[in-house]
């Protein structure tokens, strides 16, 4: 069975918590620690555009890529349990690097910022390995929200088995934010946190963050009908 492959930083501050986050030591050594969800918030696309690959980069057979910092954006999805979620697809949203959502409401009155060039939702089916990958932007902070973070969904046929988002690792902007804020609990925290580092011999300057999901339910739960 395919296991998490936690960053070491990640696993040492967990496992130095763990002790006190479960109720018993064998618990936090059978059971991964759940991804805590989030708000959706207001800006889940209120009309899916057209191109809902999991490049949001390009739009289309467009060759004028979007304005921001190329992120290559990849990690897996299990349960709790560490089984590999296979077949499920992963949503990812944000705003574009001028502060603009794909949503009636913000890019309604935002219509000149906008760049019209980043798709601004995607999707990827996880492989049978859990695995997704995306091809986006760093994401930005904007007037309200000084966390830069990527929002994010999975689902699994007609049920949805989280909706969350995360935010980067050591920005400023995060303990001023009311929706990081909002998480009470040290561990949930350090679950929303990405590292993004530069890819090795990139000449433009991409980056690459890698982030697990851990889901609540088992595979054979997400097969089940509507909640």
């Amino acid at each position: 069975m395919s296991r998490p492959q936690f960053d070491p930083n990640r696993r040492a501050f967990l496992g130095a918590l763990g002790a006190s986050a479960f109720f018993t030591p064998a618990l936090f050594a059978e059971q991964l620690l759940r991804t805590p969800p989030m708000t959706e918030g207001p800006f889940y696309p209120d009309k899916i555009p057209l191109d809902t690959d999991n490049d949001l980069i390009i739009i289309g057979k467009n060759t004028t890529p979007a304005l921001g910092e190329v992120t290559h954006l990849t990690g897996k999805v299990f349960d709790v349990n560490g089984a590999p979620v296979k077949n499920a697809v992963v949503e990812i949203w944000q705003c574009d690097a001028n502060q603009v959502y794909l949503h009636s409401s913000d890019s309604g009155p935002k219509a000149r910022q906008q760049d019209k060039n980043f798709q601004g939702f995607g999707r990827c089916t996880t492989t049978d390995k859990g695995e997704y990958r995306f091809r986006t932007i760093k994401p930005v902070p904007y007037p309200g929200r000084p966390a830069p973070h990527i929002h994010f969904k999975v689902k699994k046929g007609n049920r949805e088995l989280i909706t969350s988002q995360f935010m980067i690792r050591g920005h400023a902007g995060n303990a001023r934010d009311g929706v990081f804020g909002g998480l009470r609990d040290v561990i949930d925290r350090e679950l929303i946190l990405v590292d993004f580092k530069p890819v090795k011999d990139s000449k433009i300057g991409e980056l690459q963050a890698y982030y697990e999901i851990v889901i609540g339910h088992t595979p054979a739960d997400a097969d089940m009908g509507p909640k």
